[in-house]
């Protein structure tokens, strides 16, 4: 029973890589519908933040003439947004709405005694205008948050008392100023507000600020805070639902801020009751503002190809330059790099883009998808159970089973979790496998070839480093089709796993070699190694890997940090092929493996390159896990990795080659 057993699993295979042929088939029209997907929302838009720019005009001897010229300079270099801040006391006193007066103060300029019991705060007038417009809205919302509001008139100009101490005053968000909104739209501005959830929830009020927005060509909000409007206030009144209605209502869009240090709370349940109407922005900190030109705009054109950004926040703040005793600004940084030298609106036009008003992608879903994904998904299944099989074969029709029952499973409790679990399962499974089908092939070869010629490895190695290629990518269209949804698109949702996907198949490929290259593992075998004395040199090369390790995983991700050097070697990449090809790929791992492979044909222990050959695989699928990055930027950059590192492995061949004659050459006089 047990040979009939393991004859079934073992006979399971084949049926197992129909499956996954199968899966891969059905996982193509899945790929085909994002990639009609990513080829929507072709417009860029660039915003400034005018709050900033208000700020900045502070410190100028003319501050109404600076930001009228400054926007103009802004508009004709390609911005052509404008982001409001909710207003508060202090920007309406910058901008000379208002002026504001404690009790002393008033006091003071009245000749009056200072009141022991009243610590309010006094507003004045400055322009019949600002009186006529900025009045309603001050009263509106200190009324609305139960705070009196009561007139009050100074030396024949109206003004307001607020009974609230000026500093608790200054703190309350208002509506933006309709006169900057009036004055922005003249110049041809859009206008993207900026909203917090710093008070309480007015269904009637967001109704109207809303309507109001619409009006005035709003098409997309920006929130402010660690919060979205209405989620404080959601457990009581379910204001989220309702301000999402408002939104489709007026049909405004969102905006997620890339890299953001942790997501808005509230923000993904906006966006699915907005139905994804969502663009993502990348924000350019104040202190970057002062990098170099083709820095910031190699940024902006990077961003908009390779990361499906199609909004850009530009931030701006006054700076104390000692070396000129004056207040400078990057404003013309900013400006050069939209334009000359940097040359950013160009670059972004030539990748395919249009500048203007962003949109959302149209998510383009085929009737027949979700009929492919369960097909995609017993691929992926069967996927995982053929890496089993290859390390314990009695589990090949178990793991297949089990996999089905528990995805159906996880299925029914949270589908989000089993598309991620399945996922980083598949991306694990196809190098793992495509390596040690490798390690098998080089084996057979060994003990069927014992004299091969150079020519014939060289062969050999080549056309077994594709085929290892082209099963590796089998898991990409696979992992394509579980994770196709907007949400990934827009890192509203991510593939989990990272560092896991950097590390497990090299390991495995690693135990594989050492305990497989029989085509099992035996007991023997294991206590053998165990029983493998230490001695320091071993403990030396663990440090080593131990380190080396460390280091590859904080290159994993986004949050690995990367030296001047490199980065100017980034660049260059990236100006001569148009799509950066990864480093560790190319440089490293591919020509490891061709190497590898090509002295696996004649040297047994060459196969522990293979180890590190590994990486390269697992780096050319977990390139298409980044699923915010287009397909076809992802396919592009795994085959100019492929190419670069297959030549690079020719090299190293050629110098293995010669090294090894100048040694068979030198060798016997140097032991003389």
């Amino acid at each position: 029973m047990h040979q009939k057993w393991k004859h079934w699993n073992v006979a399971a295979r084949k049926w197992l890589w129909i499956l996954v042929v199968l899966g891969v088939a059905a996982a193509l029209p899945v790929g085909y519908d994002r990639l009609q997907t990513e080829s929507t929302a072709k417009n860029v838009e660039f915003v400034f933040d005018y709050r900033d720019l208000v700020d900045i005009s502070v410190y100028q001897t003319h501050p109404q003439d600076f930001i009228s010229e400054q926007l103009d300079r802004l508009k004709e270099a390609g911005v052509g947004s404008m982001a409001l801040f909710e207003s508060t006391l202090d920007e309406f006193v910058k901008s000379r709405r208002i002026t504001v007066y404690d009790g002393q103060q008033v006091a003071d300029l009245t000749g009056n005694v200072t009141p022991t019991n009243d610590n309010y705060t006094y507003i004045t007038f400055n322009t019949d205008e600002s009186k006529n417009q900025i009045k309603p809205i001050i009263e509106e919302t200190f009324k609305r948050i139960d705070i009196p509001v009561r007139s009050w008139t100074f030396k024949d100009r109206d003004g307001l008392i607020l009974e609230t101490p000026k500093a608790n005053a200054y703190l309350k968000p208002m509506s933006q100023d309709p006169i900057t909104i009036a004055m922005l739209r003249d110049r041809g501005f859009t206008i993207v507000p900026r909203l917090s959830d710093s008070l309480p929830y007015d269904q009637a009020y967001m109704e109207r600020l809303m309507s109001y927005f619409a009006d005035n060509g709003v098409k997309r909000v920006l929130f402010d805070g660690e919060s979205v409007r209405g989620f404080n206030d959601n457990e009581d009144m379910e204001s989220l639902e309702a301000f999402g209605e408002l939104l489709n209502k007026y049909n405004i869009g969102l905006t997620a801020i890339e890299n953001i240090k942790k997501p808005q709370k509230g923000f993904e349940k906006l966006a699915y009751l907005t139905d994804y109407n969502v663009v993502r922005i990348y924000s350019l900190s104040e202190r970057d503002a002062s990098l170099k030109v083709d820095v910031i705009s190699d940024r902006f054109v990077l961003a908009s190809k390779d990361r499906n950004i199609r909004m850009f926040y530009l931030n701006a703040e006054p700076l104390r330059d000692s070396t000129k005793a004056s207040i400078t600004d990057p404003l013309n940084n900013l400006i050069e790099s939209l334009t000359e030298p940097g040359n950013a609106i160009k670059d972004i036009e030539k990748n395919g883009f249009t500048i203007g008003q962003a949109e959302p992608f149209k998510v383009k879903d085929s009737s027949m998808q979700r009929y492919f994904k369960i097909g995609a998904l017993i691929g992926s299944v069967a996927l995982i159970a053929l890496m089993i099989s290859y390390f314990i074969p009695f589990l090949t029709i178990p793991a297949f089973v089990l996999g089905l029952i528990g995805s159906a499973g996880l299925y029914v409790l949270n589908a989000e979790l089993m598309e991620q679990a399945l996922a980083l399962g598949t991306s694990i499974s196809g190098p793992t496998v495509a390596m040690i089908l490798a390690i098998r092939k080089v084996n057979v070869a060994s003990r069927t070839f014992t004299d091969i010629s150079t020519g014939r490895r060289l062969t050999h190695a080549i056309v077994l480093f594709l085929k290892t290629t082209i099963l590796s990518l089998a898991a990409v269209p696979l992992v394509i089709a579980l994770l196709n949804n907007v949400t990934y698109m827009l890192v509203l949702d991510q593939f989990r796993g990272v560092n896991l996907l950097a590390m497990a198949p090299m390991l495995l490929t690693a135990i594989y070699v050492l305990l497989y290259r029989g085509g099992k593992a035996t007991r023997s075998g294991v206590t053998s190694l165990l029983k493998t004395p230490i001695n320091i040199a071993m403990v030396i090369a663990a440090g080593i890997l131990g380190v080396a390790g460390m280091y590859y995983l904080s290159r994993t991700g986004n949050a690995g940090q990367v030296s001047s050097i490199e980065m100017a070697f980034r660049s260059f990449l990236e100006n001569t092929f148009g799509v950066r090809p990864r480093n560790k790929e190319f440089l490293f791992a591919h020509p490891i493996m061709l190497l590898g492979l090509f002295l696996s044909f004649k040297y047994r222990h060459a196969a522990y390159l293979l180890i590190f050959g590994a990486m390269g695989q697992l780096s050319i699928v977990g390139t298409f896990t980044h699923i915010h990055s287009p397909i076809y930027i992802s396919a592009v950059r795994g085959l100019l990795g492929l190419v670069l590192g297959l030549i690079l492995g020719l090299v190293a061949i050629l110098v293995w080659q010669l090294a090894e004659r100048i040694w068979k050459r030198w060798s016997p006089l140097l032991r003389q």
